[in-house]
């Protein structure tokens, strides 16, 4: 029998199959459900800095210079009445999630700025949240900012957040950074558990009849998991933090892929939306049968063997890639 367990931000998991954030588990039958088919925990959807700060003038100045869009929000800037749940009804969730099921909830907290918002953590901790997972996501549209002063943002959110919980956090990024793995380092030593790579930010079209900003929610293809894929190649050994990867997850081909270049978990959402909750079950499966295939016998033994650091040919993560793929196609 393989041994399917993993430790994810200093948490013992099941297995490496993570639900993330999403609708589904704004329902506890969803969360029951999810547990049930083997998921190793459950990441909440997120409670919105606006939702907690409406009145705030840095919240103000950063909506009106361009956050366009956050990777739960389905349509643009919803007016507060439209938002899934109050902060307080969004901890009593914890709360009760908690009581439902035996597996780690991890909560959610989405925001851009600085601010009073991040210390709805504490309040997630004391519901009994067993880690935060920080989703920040800031467009800087001001050509007066600089790309050091973007990443200094994302670390003092996460340093804000880390002087009120004592519970793992973990910072879910997008992948639009000059130098990666410099902000990777920098959250690293700032003290984040984990690091999420990637977010999926649906970004918004235009109407042009009615000359309207609409939202475009598309879900997930397998392609898109080769840029997470890659750079938890690349920050594997290199970071303190766990990683999960998340986005395009789709098979137990894709679980195993992020195993082996050095992730912790692998988050799946649009694969459960598709194909219903069941698919945990079946991804499970299907990574128990490759496994034994293949005579692994544990996750931690494949953990990492196709990362930057330990391929035979670490190039190939880099631009001789880039020279193959074009070279290649005919």
């Amino acid at each position: 029998m393989v041994d399917l367990s993993t430790t994810y931000m200093g948490l013992k998991l099941k297995n490496p199959i993570v639900p993330s954030a999403s609708p589904l588990s704004a329902s506890l039958d969803s969360i029951k459900r999810m547990e049930d088919a083997g998921a190793a925990a459950v990441v909440l959807h997120s409670l919105f800095e606006e939702q907690i700060e409406f009145e705030a003038e840095a919240l103000a100045h950063f909506l009106e210079h361009g956050t366009y869009s956050y990777a739960e929000a389905l349509t643009y800037f919803p007016a507060h009445h439209e938002y899934r749940r109050e902060p307080k009804e969004y901890v009593e969730h914890i709360r009760r999630a908690k009581e439902a099921v035996d597996i780690p909830i991890i909560a959610s907290l989405n925001g851009v700025s600085l601010g009073g918002w991040t210390g709805y953590a504490r309040q997630f901790q004391e519901a009994g949240a067993d880690g935060v997972e920080l989703n920040v996501y800031f467009l800087p549209t001001n050509p007066h900012l600089n790309g050091a002063e973007v990443e200094t943002l994302y670390v003092d959110i996460l340093k804000s957040v880390k002087e009120q919980v004592t519970i793992p956090v973990a910072m879910k990024l997008s992948p639009y950074f000059s130098a990666l793995p410099h902000l990777a380092s920098a959250l690293d030593a700032a003290g984040a558990d984990a690091l999420v790579l990637f977010n999926r930010f649906y970004q918004p079209d235009i109407d042009i009849e009615r000359l309207e900003v609409v939202p475009n929610l598309q879900l997930s293809t397998p392609v898109e998991m080769r840029l997470p894929l890659r750079w938890i190649a690349i920050l594997y050994g290199r970071v303190r933090a766990s990683m999960a990867l998340t986005s395009g997850v789709h098979s137990a081909e894709d679980v195993i892929k992020a195993v082996m270049v050095g992730a912790d978990v692998a988050q799946v959402c649009s694969v459960l939306l598709k194909q219903g909750i069941g698919a945990i079950s079946e991804l499970l499966a299907g990574m128990r049968a490759w496994m034994e295939e293949h005579e692994y016998e544990s996750v931690a033994q494949m953990k990492g063997s196709m990362s930057h650091r330990s391929c035979p040919e670490p190039a190939a993560f880099e631009r001789a890639n880039y020279m193959k793929v074009l070279n290649s196609y005919k």
